[in-house]
């Protein structure tokens, strides 16, 4: 104890003049401000690219995008064209019909990418109908308190309908086509989205510099799309990226039930729909388009939740 207490008493070492000294003002240095080249953006793609297997899956499926639209136009084979030799009907995958030719001759690989480019329009319709009228309608519902019961309620109404029997119901009524599918998806999804975005938009609709803005008196419409919809810009990506496996999927789901796209429209749920009939003596008729179908929607899925973890900036290095 008394060696610890002559420790203590033991006087510091002098400090070294050369290495201390007094800093010296200057009065222009003095408005200087720290600053920092942090981009949220940058930041977020470098997170997002960082990962191998993500890159790999933006390749592929923007290699299936340009793919089924650039194929139509470039390709010489009919996908409708029906073969009038029965030795051409359920012919095996080969080197000249790669996935094989259906119970009508037609060439399924040809009917694939056509199929893809009807179902990545669609889905691209879709998730711009739901995540733009989505947005619009959760800005107004998270920044209007007014509006919030309202909201509620028709939230309430329109999801407590079962999705099922809401689509096969339309289909009903205004008979199968790319417009009636697409109102029964779109009429829906957008509450969805809303009430996404309305939760989200809470937690800064309070924030400080909102406050000023409103003391300020600046108009809610430049709140809104200055200081409210910039901080969801990733999400609003990621909900879109998640919307087009959804929307594919529905179709696919539609056409299983037997009210999805006309019988002679070339979509991936007819072309799934038609393998199914035949699946038992030609399996290659519905397992090689349904490899597509899964690689778009698993890609997507992945690709807009791993965007989702890149945008959260405690994630940026």
């Amino acid at each position: 104890m008394e060696v610890k207490t002559n420790e203590a008493k033991r006087p510091a070492a002098a400090l070294n003049p050369l290495k201390f000294r007094a800093a010296i003002y200057n009065n222009m240095d003095s408005e200087d401000i720290g600053f920092s080249n942090y981009s949220y953006w940058k930041s977020t793609l470098r997170t997002f690219f960082k990962n191998k297997a993500v890159v790999a899956l933006v390749a592929l499926v923007t290699g299936m995008i340009v793919m089924s639209f650039m194929y139509p136009i470039f390709s010489t084979v009919d996908p409708n064209k029906v073969s009038m030799l029965p030795l051409e009907w359920n012919l095996r995958p080969s080197a000249e019909h790669w996935f094989g030719t259906d119970t009508l001759g037609r060439d399924i690989w040809a009917r694939a990418w056509y199929g893809c480019r009807n179902s990545f329009l669609l889905g691209f319709c879709i998730a711009c109908s739901d995540v733009g009228f989505g947005m619009i309608a959760g800005a107004l519902w998270g920044y209007n308190k007014k509006i919030d019961p309202f909201m509620i309620e028709l939230y309430n109404i329109m999801t407590n309908i079962p999705s099922t029997v809401y689509m096969v119901l339309l289909a009903y009524i205004m008979n199968t086509s790319y417009i009636t599918l697409f109102v029964s998806m779109a009429s829906r999804g957008w509450i969805v989205e809303a009430r996404f975005f309305r939760n989200r938009i809470l937690s800064i609709r309070d924030s400080e510099y909102n406050i000023a803005s409103q003391c300020l008196g600046t108009p809610m419409r430049r709140i809104a799309t200055r200081n409210i919809i910039p901080h969801i810009v990733s999400l609003i990506i990621m909900e879109a990226a998640l919307c087009i496996p959804y929307s594919i999927g529905s179709e696919v789901f539609m056409g299983f039930v037997g009210v999805g796209m006309p019988v002679d429209a070339i979509t991936l749920g007819n072309i799934v729909n038609q393998g199914r009939a035949s699946f038992t003596l030609h399996p290659y008729q519905m397992l090689l388009p349904t490899v597509i179908l899964c690689t778009i929607t698993v890609a997507f899925y992945v690709i807009g939740n791993k965007f989702a973890d890149a945008s959260d900036p405690r994630n940026h290095v």
